[in-house]
């Protein structure tokens, strides 16, 4: 088997992370990769916020806030999991899709390529020695959220590629029986 489909069959998602996170050229790099989702008519629909250092910490009470209007009896120890969410990894990077009128491009199709470029993320952080997880949940989706990030009418957040080193080993996955997922017409 060659080198880049070994990679591509064992990278996996890295819960716990740690700096350091991908900086300068390296993340320069990453969004390079992800620039070359698959783009049908070329609308580019996505585009990319990072959030770094005490940025991290502000935005985690962007996401205090959003589960008090989404749920006003929300307990104290939800409310502190929302706001240390974004301080699980040095550097959280929100995918963005933005939605654009086009006659052959639903907006699924662009959907679908941010998060191609979501993935892309992911797997160029793995190719520089890096590690990640793609996080959504209830405040992905939440207009307030996207509001605070800044996220004109017609654009939502895919979701929040979150980046950095892996703590600890690698978890095992189970080898998949193609079998089980794959048939012909």
């Amino acid at each position: 088997m060659n080198d880049i489909l070994r990679f591509l069959q064992t990278r996996n998602s890295a819960p716990r992370l740690t700096a350091p996170a991908p900086a300068g050229a390296e993340l320069e790099e990453i969004f390079r990769a992800a620039l070359r989702a698959p783009d049908h008519a070329w609308l580019r629909p996505w585009r990319f916020i990072t959030i770094a250092g005490e940025r991290r910490a502000e935005f985690g009470r962007v996401l205090e806030h959003c589960l008090r209007l989404r749920q006003p009896d929300a307990d104290a120890a939800a409310l502190e999991k929302a706001r240390n969410a974004p301080l699980r990894a040095p550097l959280l990077v929100a995918v963005v899709v933005a939605l654009k009128e086009h006659p052959k491009v639903p907006p699924i199709e662009q959907r679908l390529s941010a998060a191609c470029a979501a993935h892309a993320i992911l797997l160029a952080a793995e190719a520089l020695g890096y590690a990640g997880i793609w996080r959504t949940g209830a405040s992905s989706f939440h207009r307030a959220v996207m509001d605070e990030l800044g996220l004109a009418g017609n654009e939502e957040l895919v979701g929040f590629v979150y980046l950095g080193s892996r703590e600890g080993a690698p978890k095992n996955l189970p080898l998949l029986d193609t079998a089980n997922f794959v048939s012909s017409w």
